[in-house]
């Protein structure tokens, strides 16, 4: 967690483009640091923006396809996978990994991955943009949704 490569964060104009972000409910503390985080981000870009909550990080795809199918530029999928005793936790994570991956796959729109997949809830706390924090995972996840939805726009002319 040095931040050592991570990417520049901010400066961007997104002005003209309609973001859904998209949250689990479980570990509230730090989903709800992961959105103020993307909202930050949204907001300062100048993004349009609204939020959908769904029961976990396995809604996080089907929510997220019928978002952009809806008509959103892209989506933040923000969620919380803390490993457990059983294989839950690798059976949730690579669903909500290989379903988002698909979903920007396609509909040709990106997907903005703030899912934490954690050892323990410290680390979730360490990432979750709060006060505190080491890094800000959702703002993290914004970002790169609007950067990549502005490369598409040009790509796209």
């Amino acid at each position: 967690m040095s931040g050592k490569g991570a990417p520049i964060v901010g400066g961007t104009d997104a002005t003209g483009l309609d973001i859904v972000v998209i949250a689990g409910t479980w570990h509230e503390v730090i989903t709800d640091g992961l959105i103020a985080g993307a909202e930050r981000a949204l907001d300062a870009a100048g993004a349009g923006w609204r939020l959908v909550r769904v029961p976990g990080s396995f809604e996080l795809p089907v929510a997220a396809k019928a978002a952009l199918d809806a008509g959103a530029d892209a989506v933040v999928a923000l969620g919380v996978i803390i490993r457990g005793g059983t294989p839950h936790f690798e059976y949730v994570s690579a669903a909500a990994t290989d379903g988002l991956t698909r979903v920007a796959l396609d509909t040709g729109k990106p997907v903005g991955f703030g899912v934490l997949t954690l050892d323990d809830e410290q680390q979730g706390l360490d990432r979750a943009g709060l006060e505190g924090s080491k890094e800000d995972k959702g703002a993290e996840a914004a970002d790169a949704a609007i950067r990549t939805a502005l490369v598409l726009r040009a790509l796209r002319g």
